[in-house]
């Protein structure tokens, strides 16, 4: 079992930074590959960003690549999104997703946090 907590959502303008944070419960973490979706409102979750278990390798929608950055501390059992150059079609709640090693690039695991809600203003 998992448990995931985001953090680091808020308010900010096109333009600005903000620094998601997700923190798992267990032992396990390590195991997992970790990813990142975003769901607007009215709109179907998508994937976002994910980073193999080892930290090794990394992958972004077309979306935001370029301007996100995934990353994971296995020693605190938390991944980081690092999100820059902000744009007002990034304004989403934000979920972290933990999948087991081998299951497929975009394709969400088993386990959700709660999400965390990103607004950019104009």
């Amino acid at each position: 079992q998992v448990q995931l907590v985001e953090s680091g959502g808020g308010l900010v303008q096109a333009g600005g930074s903000l620094r998601l944070s997700c923190t798992a419960s267990g032992r396990t973490f390590s195991s997992f590959r970790m990813k990142w979706f975003r769901q607007a409102p009215g709109k179907e979750r998508k994937f976002v960003a994910e980073i193999s278990s080892s930290g090794s390798s990394t992958y972004y929608s077309d979306s935001v690549k370029g301007r996100f950055t995934i990353n994971r501390d296995n020693a605190k059992n938390t991944v980081y999104l690092q999100m820059n150059s902000l744009k007002v079609e990034d304004t989403a709640v934000y979920y972290c997703n933990a999948a087991r090693e081998g299951t497929g690039y975009a394709v969400p695991g088993h386990y959700w946090g709660q999400g965390t809600q990103v607004t950019v203003s104009s």
